[in-house]
């Protein structure tokens, strides 16, 4: 048995951005911020912001790019997935959080529309594979 589930609550870095997948599926990624308060070894406050990759697909990911904005307050749920491709002979790995739900926090931006969805926002990925999401 194994558990693979991800909880953030942070502010985005970026509008969302979208793009497509061969067979029209939408695709967003955005990047979320989580801040982590510390001492250092004299004792004294410090603070370090943590940048998480996000993904979201489908229906979902279209709702996203339409009502989030950089510096709005999210709560994202999901699975952690580590990619790996090959660049000039050399490996590159990201770590991101294909997003399942999606809580938007917070007041909404100041051009968001006024039809806005309910501050919560679920959905699966349509049945994308992995492999179809290609960035």
């Amino acid at each position: 048995m194994s558990l693979n589930k991800v909880m953030l609550l942070g502010n985005l870095g970026q509008d969302p951005e979208i793009r497509y997948t061969p067979a029209g599926m939408p695709v967003v990624n955005f990047s979320v911020a989580t801040d982590e308060a510390y001492l250092d070894k004299d004792g004294k406050r410090q603070e370090r912001a943590e940048w998480h990759r996000v993904v979201v697909a489908g229906k979902l990911a279209l709702i996203c790019r339409e009502y989030l904005k950089r510096g709005r307050q999210v709560f994202v749920e999901g699975r952690l997935r580590t990619r790996e491709w090959e660049s000039n002979g050399i490996t590159a790995r990201r770590t991101e959080i294909v997003a399942s739900r999606v809580q938007f926090l917070g007041a909404p931006p100041a051009d968001a529309r006024a039809d806005e969805p309910s501050a919560e926002a679920s959905g699966e990925s349509g049945g994308v594979a992995e492999t179809d999401i290609p960035f």
